[in-house]
C-alpha cells in the first residue's frame, strides 16, 4: 500500500485530489496536512472523513518537527499548499514568501533526508508571466509579476535545485487556470456564480478582455496522477484544458446560465500588475499520452450547478472574514 502525503489538502485543488485518489484507488493511504487558513475548509472533506484510508492533520508546512514526523511515513509528497490569491499577495507578500518558499523548503528537506520516493510541487503557469502572442513552453524563462507568481517561481526552482543538488526524485507540474466545485468564492468563477446568486455585482477588472486557460480540476487531479506514475524525475510538465477565454467572456456565460441580466456586470479599476493573457503549450504531457476529459461547457454547467445546490456552503464563507475582506477591497461596489 503507498502513502501520500498531501499538503493543503483541505483547500480547492487539494481536496478535489484526495476525493479522487480515494475514488480511484483501494490500495492507498493518504494523510492531509493542511493549516487551515481561510481558504482551507474541513466541508471539503466531509464525505470521506470516515474513510480508514483518510487521515488529517493540522499543521503548518513551515513546522520542520510536524513535518520531519509526517515524510517518513510517505512514499509520496503532493504539495498543494500555498498562498494562492494574488490580490492577497499585493497587500501580504510576507505570507505568501514564507508558506510558498520557505514551507517549500521544510518539505524539500525533509524529503532528502528521509528518501521520499517521489516530491510533486504543484506550480502554476503564472510563473511564465504574461504573453500576448504564442504559449509557453516548460523550458521558457520564469517572468513572474506579482508577489504571489514570484513566490511560486521560487519554489518551483528551489524544488528543481533538490533534484540537481541533492538527488531528491521531483516532478514539477505548471497549471492553468482550474474551476470546479468547492473553489473558495474570492476566485472569478465562484466569486462570480454566487455574487449573481445573490444579484449583486460582479467586479470586473478592467476592460474584462483577460485571457485564461481554464482547467476543470478533476483533469489537473487526474494529470498529477498520471506524470505521478509517468513523469520523469527532475522535469516541469506544462497543464491545460485547452480553453482560453476572456474574464468578460466567462462573466456572460455564468450570467447567461443562471438568467442573470447583464446589469451586474460592473468593470472596476484594473489590478496592479494584471497580466494580460496566460497561455502555456501542453504538447508534453499530451505526447505521453495525457489529455483532459471533460468539455469546458459541459463542466462549466455543472460546476455552476453546484454552487446553485450547494448554497449551504458558500453563503458561511461569504458571512465571515471573507465578507470583511470584499467590502475593503470593493467598496465602490456596495
Amino acid at each position: 500500500m503507498s502513502t501520500y502525503l498531501v499538503t493543503g489538502g483541505a483547500g480547492f485543488i487539494g481536496s478535489n485530489y484526495i476525493r479522487y485518489m480515494l475514488k480511484k484507488y483501494d490500495d492507498i493511504r493518504i494523510i492531509n496536512l493542511d493549516k487551515l487558513t481561510y481558504a482551507g475548509n474541513p466541508d471539503n472533506l466531509k464525505e470521506i472523513e470516515d474513510d480508514p484510508r483518510y487521515s488529517f492533520v493540522k499543521g503548518d508546512i513551515c513546522d520542520e518537527e510536524l513535518v520531519n514526523s509526517l515524510v517518513p511515513e510517505a512514499d509520496y509528497i503532493i504539495n498543494f499548499a500555498a498562498e494562492s490569491h494574488v490580490d492577497r499577495s499585493i497587500g501580504q507578500p510576507d505570507d505568501f514568501i514564507r508558506t510558498d518558499v520557505f514551507g517549500t523548503f521544510v518539505l524539500l528537506e525533509a524529503a532528502r533526508r528521509h528518501g521520499s520516493k517521489l516530491f510533486v510541487q504543484i506550480s502554476t503557469d503564472e510563473v511564465y508571466g504574461s504573453t500576448e502572442d504564442g504559449s509557453f513552453k516548460e523550458d521558457d524563462p520564469l517572468m513572474p509579476s506579482s508577489p504571489y507568481s514570484a513566490s511560486k517561481a521560487g519554489a518551483d526552482r528551489l524544488a528543481y535545485s533538490y533534484f540537481v543538488t541533492y538527488d531528491v526524485p521531483v516532478i514539477i507540474t505548471r497549471c492553468s487556470n482550474n474551476f470546479g466545485p468547492r473553489q473558495f468564492p474570492e476566485k472569478l468563477i465562484p466569486l462570480f456564480v454566487t455574487n449573481a446568486l445573490e444579484d449583486k455585482p460582479l467586479p470586473i477588472y478592467g476592460d474584462g478582455m483577460n485571457v485564461r486557460d481554464w482547467i476543470y480540476v478533476d483533469d489537473h487531479c487526474d494529470a498529477i496522477d498520471f506524470l505521478t506514475q509517468k513523469g520523469t524525475h527532475g522535469e516541469v510538465y506544462n497543464i491545460g484544458g485547452g480553453n482560453e477565454r476572456t474574464n468578460l467572456f466567462i462573466t456572460e456565460l455564468i450570467l447567461s446560465t443562471l438568467g442573470k441580466p447583464r446589469s451586474l456586470m460592473t468593470h472596476v479599476e484594473d489590478r496592479l500588475g494584471h497580466d494580460r493573457r496566460y497561455s502555456v503549450d501542453c504538447s508534453k504531457i499530451n505526447a505521453m499520452g495525457w489529455q483532459p476529459k471533460h468539455a469546458f461547457e459541459a463542466a462549466m454547467e455543472e460546476t455552476i450547478n453546484w454552487y446553485v445546490q450547494n448554497r449551504w456552503w458558500w453563503e458561511k464563507l461569504k458571512s465571515g472574514e471573507y465578507l470583511e475582506y470584499y467590502r475593503q477591497n470593493y467598496k465602490n461596489l456596495e
